[in-house]
C-alpha cells in the first residue's frame, strides 16, 4: 500500500475531528482493545484497506481507535519517542521512562495495549500524537532491524547528548 493511501486514511480521521463528528469518533473509540475493531467502525476504516491484501488490516482499527481517544494531532514526524520525551519533562520522569522502555520491548501482538496506555497518558498530559507517523511505525514494528524502536529511542534519549555538547553558556564545546 502506498504512503499516500495511508496518509489519506489518517487524514480522513482528522476530518472527522475537524468536522466535530462526535458520533463517528465515539464509534471509533468503542473499538479500543478489540482486535479487528467493531462493525460500527467498518464504514470509516474498511474503505482504506488494500484490496490486494488480506493482512495488515489490524493497524487501521488500532490507529482509528487511538485517534478517536486523543484526536488532537501533533506536527508531522513526531514519533512516540518525542511524545514520551515531552511527557518525561513534565512530572515523574522515571515512571514515564519505565513505560517507554516497556513499550519498546513489546512484540507486535502486545503493542495495541501498550499504545492505548501511551496515548491515554499523552492525552492526560496534553501531549499530542502524530497518527500519520504512528500508522507508519506500527506497520514497520516487526522489521528485523528494529529501526522504528531505534528511532524512538534516539528521539527520547538522544536529546541528552545534545545538552552535553553545550557548556553552561549554551555554546558548543
Amino acid at each position: 500500500m502506498s504512503k499516500s493511501k495511508e496518509n489519506s486514511f489518517v487524514r480522513s480521521l482528522e476530518k472527522l475531528y475537524e468536522n466535530k463528528d462526535r458520533a463517528a469518533l465515539a464509534k471509533l473509540r468503542r473499538g479500543l482493545g478489540r482486535k479487528g475493531g467493531t462493525p460500527e467502525m467498518y464504514r470509516y476504516v474498511v474503505p482504506y484497506f488494500d484490496p490486494e491484501r488480506s493482512y495488515g488490516t489490524e493497524r487501521y482499527f488500532l490507529v482509528a481507535s487511538l485517534f478517536a481517544l486523543h484526536p488532537e494531532s501533533a506536527a508531522r514526524g513526531t514519533n512516540m519517542g518525542r511524545v514520551f520525551r515531552a511527557m518525561k519533562e513534565e512530572k515523574s520522569p522515571s515512571s514515564v521512562e519505565r513505560r517507554f522502555e516497556n513499550l519498546l520491548s513489546v512484540d507486535a501482538e502486545d503493542l495495541a495495549g501498550h499504545l492505548r496506555q501511551a496515548v491515554s497518558l499523552a492525552k492526560s498530559k496534553g501531549v499530542r500524537v502524530d497518527f500519520h507517523q504512528l500508522f507508519f511505525d506500527i506497520k514497520n514494528w516487526n522489521h528485523p532491524e528494529r529501526f522504528v524502536q531505534l528511532q524512538w529511542a534516539r528521539d527520547f534519549w538522544g536529546y541528552e547528548n545534545e545538552t552535553n555538547k553545550t557548556d553552561s553558556k549554551g555554546e558548543d564545546q
